[in-house]
């Protein structure tokens, strides 16, 4: 059958249908549960979370579903060396984004306190509690913690916005690659060149990589119904990530205001920024985005800019203030039609076989 793929096969699933596994919030273990006991691979992204946070959150998914899943983790989750800014670039920041507290009516945050990076800690946690798949982004884990991954049975998939990402990726040991699109909603995941040059389509990334690697490539970005699924499984895609669709569904984390915008005129345009999190993402096209684009430089390094614009978001969600606010989606998403995984998978599968395997 069209779905039996080397994705399927190593990771025990039974569609080639992996769900994106959103931060911030956005995962819950519902999503994921609902995806691979629908015969796909749920995936939770847990990058926000202390160590004890994923063992309560795995032992939960544990709990909701026997099938696969994944927990994903960012490998470079910092661009600040030390942890913190200066004072003079913290004012420059604040004046740039005054108006805007000025406007919801809320006071400027004080400069944070200095960030130490969790992925150390967090990546103990996946060792001790062995998902399926340990999936992660912005680098590639050290030696070791792959070849304690290869030890546990914990299948490990990297993310590539670039050909030379996948080739280093593969070199890694890596066991399978995630050809990621620009037309990807959230944050461009690259780690050799900036993420403004590593903005490849997916289905040219999909088959230069093809082209390049041995190990399988999974498809990521553009892809919501079985007609982008069959598109990817003719290039040569072992399977794909779906991240807007799933994020549209009901059994998401996301905001219901964020499941209501995925579905309205205003989903028709999106933006690369770094306005929300200093880190380039794709969302809903917001004010905010359009007034500061080209002033990045006045920006915070990530994740001090997403602490920065943390109680400006809260306050333009309680006051119904959308265009602040940046809604993560991808470029797909004024074609969703979706609200629950079960028949979201089922349409991806149905649609795909009838292009795939006519008559079947």
């Amino acid at each position: 059958m069209w779905y039996n793929t080397k994705v399927t096969e190593i990771l025990g699933m039974d569609y080639p249908i992996m769900q994106g596994p959103f931060g911030g919030n956005l995962s819950s273990v519902e999503l994921v549960a609902a995806v691979s006991n629908g015969g796909g691979l749920g995936g939770y992204g847990a990058y926000t979370l202390s160590p004890q946070e994923i063992y309560e959150i795995d032992h939960q998914i544990k709990t909701a579903t026997n099938k696969p899943y994944n927990l994903n983790l960012w490998v470079s989750d910092t661009d600040t060396p030390d942890g913190t800014v200066s004072e003079p670039h913290y004012e420059q920041a604040k004046t740039l984004f005054k108006p805007y507290f000025d406007e919801a009516g809320i006071a400027l945050p004080e400069k944070p306190m200095p960030f130490k990076s969790r992925f150390e800690d967090q990546i103990q946690v996946i060792l001790d509690v062995r998902p399926k798949v340990f999936s992660f982004i912005f680098g590639v884990p050290s030696e070791d913690i792959l070849e304690q991954c290869r030890k546990r049975g914990i299948k490990t998939i990297g993310t590539a916005t670039t050909l030379d990402e996948a080739i280093a990726l593969e070199a890694a040991g890596v066991d399978m690659v995630i050809a990621s699109g620009f037309e990807a909603g959230g944050h461009r995941p690259s780690f050799l060149a900036s993420a403004e040059e590593s903005i490849t389509g997916t289905f040219v990334l999909l088959q230069l990589i093809k082209d390049k690697v041995k190990i399988p490539v999974i498809a990521a970005g553009g892809i919501a119904t079985g007609r982008g699924l069959a598109a990817a499984m003719t290039l040569g895609a072992d399977a794909v990530q779906v991240g807007t669709a799933f994020l549209a569904c009901d059994e998401s984390g996301a905001l219901p205001i964020h499941r209501q915008i995925l579905f309205s005129d205003a989903a028709k345009y999106t933006t690369l920024t770094r306005a929300f999190t200093g880190r380039l993402g794709r969302g809903i096209t917001s004010r905010i985005a359009k007034d500061l684009s080209g002033k990045e430089d006045q920006f915070l390094p990530f994740p001090l800019q997403a602490g920065l614009i943390s109680s400006l978001r809260k306050a333009a969600i309680n006051q119904g203030k959308w265009d602040m606010v940046l809604f993560w989606a991808g470029q797909i998403a004024p074609i969703l039609k979706h609200t629950r995984v079960e028949t979201l998978i089922k349409s991806l599968v149905e649609e795909a076989g009838g292009i795939l395997s006519p008559g079947e």
